[in-house]
């Protein structure tokens, strides 16, 4: 289920559409929320990574369900990260 709600938020990505997993969600959950596809110099933090996306989610055409499920998995991995 967070893995088609992932794909929902993300409908112009490629790699979101093509995601086959979980762990490959993670993997670009991870990307975004480090920000590595930025240039280093205007990297934004990952608490302000996590922001965006919890806004993101929050105003993407999912159910409430599934933006909560969406939002622990994002907050979870933030968690994770250094």
């Amino acid at each position: 289920m967070t893995l088609e709600a992932y794909r929902k938020i993300w409908p112009q990505r490629m790699a979101a559409a093509s995601a086959e997993s979980e762990e490959e969600m993670k993997r670009m959950i991870i990307i975004e929320l480090k920000d590595e596809l930025t240039h280093p110099r205007v990297r934004k933090s990952k608490e302000q990574k996590l922001a965006i996306a919890v806004e993101r989610i929050r105003n993407a055409p999912l159910t409430p369900g599934e933006q909560d499920e969406l939002i622990k998995s994002y907050k979870k991995i933030a968690a994770q990260l250094e």
